[in-house]
């Protein structure tokens, strides 16, 4: 499985960004998708994470109410809407698959995109 993250960008706080993450080379809707982050020196964490078919969703608390994860299985592809950005949500996103009963740790996840940097100005 193949994973392109894309969308990322500098906006101002209080912005939005959208960030696209397409899968290739396996059955997307067989896989689990997750969105982490990580910030330079810091270790990288799930910010949200979507079952299989869509119908179950995790959010990191600091960005519930801001951030929504949704997916589309005919295009084989995972979103991350970002809502109200913040200076603290700065840093590189990496999209994730889980091919089994689906996580929320780095280890859990099987697959790994490129990942986005996303740079929010105060």
């Amino acid at each position: 499985v193949q994973l392109q993250a894309s969308g990322g960008g500098l906006v101002q706080a209080g912005g939005s960004l959208r960030l696209s993450c397409e899968a290739s080379g396996g059955t997307f809707s067989r896989l689990n998708m997750g969105w982490f982050r990580q910030s330079p020196g810091k270790e990288r964490l799930i910010v949200a994470a979507i079952s299989r078919s869509g119908g179950n969703t995790y959010y990191v608390d600091s960005v519930k109410g801001r951030f929504t994860i949704s997916r589309d299985n005919a295009k084989n592809a995972v979103y991350l809407q970002m809502n109200n950005l913040q200076p603290e949500d700065t840093a590189v996103y990496y999209c994730a698959a889980d091919t089994e009963i689906g996580g929320t740790r780095v280890a859990e996840f099987d697959y790994w995109g490129q990942g986005t940097q996303v740079t929010v100005s105060s």
